[in-house]
């Protein structure tokens, strides 16, 4: 149930019930000006009749008076004769229908008739004249009330559907008013119901969760795109939840990481002043113990000071064109001078292998991934350090064959703060190595790819762009193995 679609077909509707009762209107108003045309031309008709039927009555009438009355007066025969033609003339032109047609055809034979009569009747002597233009006459007097009958039937045929219509029209628009009222109705009501009660809910749910409810979530209800919104709710919401559990966790992990550190330089520090003489292999114990528990320290805070920067936008690359080569050798010789009980490799290319990096950061990524392949790994075992190159990009890659991690664990590896179920249990830690260690090869253009398997060990392969003037043909290097 989308809003935007049942808002278009509420309007559509709407719309075409507007336009419907537009053009009824409109064919009322033609039918009513037709009607108003046919009823003007029946009654006119009907005057004409009966203007004809006077004009006959008057010839009649005035036969008697022909020598008495001036030719030129309105009312001699001549004008007379002269009027009822006009008006037989009249009567054919405003006739609209066959039938009456015939009649005034019919009336203008019968006059015809009547005139042609009193013309032979013209010298008989009265009475006798009378008796031969009665019967014309009569003739003529009703052919014309059939004329006048046939306009009055028609007058009322029209007035009659003139009634029809308008009944229909009643009706009609009482319908369409009807129906654009419940349509609007409807509307209003499904609107408050379905649209404007989750707006509602979700404003409340907003509210309260503003206020500090947390758990508060908004009513999956009502059309698709309230539906998307109120989804888009509880997922922020969900996120900022978690979000605040990762914050806790994080706290109590550095607490925790902190605790340990702090503990072993407070009784370092306790056993270095106490005042009692202390041998010499135990005082170097106790300080390569100090310098452990500092380096750790100064890892933490770095890569608290390094996730803080990148949330804040601050993270900055000081680039300068380094052989990789140099950086891995740098990085494991660290490791090698720590004593480490692992048999840790490096496995060199014999031609350089040009970047531009920030030097430091990119030994950074690299101690932490050696670091995590050392501690998640069994003492004695082997770990590769590889500098290779494909095409354009620059490939270092660590190799362990320790603990592995799982294809569910793989998905949040580089999130921040969090860390897979067996790394918490093999080595401490807050979680951010890798997401720093991530971020700063993305921000040289590179990218981190990761292949594990439980038990097996674990392939880190971190691939940035080759310095231009490094660039090589389409092969894979094949690198000189030097082993430390």
């Amino acid at each position: 149930m989308s809003l935007r679609r049942i808002m278009t077909a509420a309007i559509a509707m709407l719309a075409a019930l507007a336009l419907a009762g537009a053009a009824s209107l409109i064919v009322l108003t033609t039918y009513l000006h037709r009607t108003t045309a046919s009823m003007g031309s029946a009654v006119e008709g009907v005057r004409l009749a009966e203007a004809l039927q006077v004009d006959l009555l008057s010839l009649y009438r005035l036969s008697d008076s022909l020598l008495r009355i001036p030719s030129d007066s309105p009312r001699s025969l001549a004008a007379i004769e002269s009027n009822l033609r006009l008006h037989l003339t009249e009567a054919r032109a405003n006739a609209w229908s066959p039938q009456e047609q015939a009649l005034i055809d019919d009336a203008e034979r019968t006059i015809s008739n009547y005139l042609l009569a009193r013309e032979r009747a013209a010298n008989l002597p009265t009475e006798q004249a009378a008796r031969e233009l009665v019967p014309s006459l009569e003739a003529a007097l009703a052919a014309l009330d059939g004329l006048v009958t046939f306009n009055v039937n028609e007058a009322r045929t029209v007035q009659l559907q003139a009634d029809r219509w308008d009944q229909l029209a009643n009706i009609g628009a009482v319908s369409v008013a009807a129906l654009l009222v419940l349509g609007g109705g409807a509307l209003l009501w499904w609107l408050r119901r379905f649209v404007f009660r989750p707006l509602l809910d979700m404003s409340r749910a907003m509210r309260r969760f503003g206020a500090g409810r947390k758990r508060t979530r908004a009513p999956v209800a009502g059309p698709v795109e309230l539906r998307d919104m109120a989804r888009t709710f509880n997922e922020m919401a969900n996120s900022l939840a978690r979000q605040q559990e990762e914050q806790l966790t994080f706290l109590a992990g550095v607490a925790h990481d902190l605790r340990n550190p702090l503990s072993a330089l407070k009784m370092s520090a306790a056993l270095v002043t106490s005042g009692r003489p202390i041998p010499e292999e135990r005082m170097q114990k106790t300080m390569a113990l100090v310098r452990r528990q500092v380096a750790r320290l100064d890892r933490m805070v770095g890569d608290l000071l390094d996730a803080t920067r990148i949330e804040a936008g601050r993270f900055e690359l000081s680039l300068e064109e380094r052989d990789a080569r140099e950086l891995a050798t740098a990085v494991v010789e660290l490791y090698q001078a720590g004593g480490s009980s692992h048999d840790l490799r490096l496995h060199l290319p014999e031609e350089p292998v040009l970047l531009c990096c920030d030097a430091t950061r990119v030994e950074q990524v690299l101690h932490n991934l050696v670091s995590n392949a050392l501690k998640y790994s069994q003492g004695g075992s082997r770990v590769d350090v590889i500098v290779g190159y494909e095409s354009e990009e620059a490939v270092l890659s660590v190799v362990d064959r320790g603990i592995g991690i799982s294809s569910e664990e793989l998905r949040m590896l580089f999130a921040p703060f969090r860390r897979t179920g067996r790394a918490r249990e093999k080595a401490p830690g807050v979680g951010l190595g890798l997401s720093v260690a991530r971020r700063i090869v993305e921000a040289h253009g590179g990218r981190i790819e990761v292949e594990s398997r439980p038990g097996v060990g674990s392939t880190f392969r971190v691939r940035l762009p080759r310095a231009r003037s490094a660039a090589q043909p389409a092969v894979a290097s094949s690198p000189a193995e030097t082993v430390h």
